[in-house]
């Protein structure tokens, strides 16, 4: 069976998206380092459900692990239920985690976090309209507008809250992979992740969505026509009405 057009969309988008996501793990702590750049991965959509993650060798060099180390990472994915595993020929691990619709009632952990999470909400202000000004002012390769221009188009499409989430997601790690700066994507990275848990704990609020759009698409404009100053105002601005939403709802 041939994928759908939105699947593809997603899987090329996947591998984008991965190949920069995904980095050299740090420290002694090899094993859980791992399942924090995997499961993270999964959560905001760059590895969607039911897409596979690339072969053990290739993640495994990627994160600079032994394959054993991340045989254990990838079972403890299993354990959580975000993957599933088949072997033999064409077997491989895919992504079994289904993301969920923001939370009316709220989110777990969310209240014990909150300092943590809401600081990282200043963290984002400096962060990503920096990578929107260094991304629009450098010359983009033909298949790095295309991940922009795709990446915004899976926004507009999502089906529902859950898919929307993750593809919202999946903008701002693009815009961040254009940046060519692997410590910028890795900030993008760890913000966008703390953001994913505060806006799963609140309502979807059409109005916000349909306002975030329009920021998006600006955003994304500013940046394909090169224009620095614009692009970085366009995120100052998107950062700052997300910011005030949380506060707000948050309490």
């Amino acid at each position: 069976m041939n994928p759908s057009p939105t699947s593809a969309r997603n899987l090329r988008s996947a591998h984008d998206l991965g190949d920069v996501v995904l980095r050299p793990v740090r420290g002694h702590h090899a094993f859980e380092g791992c399942v924090e750049q995997l499961a993270t991965a999964i959560r905001l959509g760059v590895f969607a459900s039911g897409s596979a993650l690339p072969p053990e060798r290739e993640l495994a060099e990627r994160m600079g692990v032994s394959r054993a180390t991340l045989r254990e990472a990838i079972a403890g994915l299993r354990a959580a239920g975000m993957v599933r595993t088949t072997r033999g020929r064409g077997g491989g691990t895919v992504v079994s985690y289904e993301p969920t619709a923001p939370a009316r009632g709220g989110t777990p952990g969310i209240a014990e976090r909150k300092g943590e999470l809401l600081d990282s909400l200043v963290y984002r202000r400096v962060v990503e309209p920096g990578a929107c000004y260094v991304a629009a002012s450098r010359t983009l390769s033909a298949s790095e507008r295309m991940l922009l221009t795709t990446s915004l188009q899976e926004v507009d499409r999502a089906e529902d809250a859950a898919t929307h989430r993750q593809a919202d997601s999946r903008l701002h790690l693009a815009i961040a992979s254009v940046t060519g700066s692997p410590m910028t994507i890795e900030a993008v990275t760890e913000v966008q992740g703390c953001l994913h848990d505060m806006l799963q704990a609140i309502p979807v609020l059409e109005v916000n969505i349909e306002h975030s759009s329009r920021q998006h698409r600006s955003i994304v404009e500013a940046i394909l026509g090169g224009d620095a100053t614009k692009a970085r105002r366009a995120m100052e601005q998107h950062c700052d009405d997300t910011a005030a939403l949380l506060r707000g709802l948050l309490g």
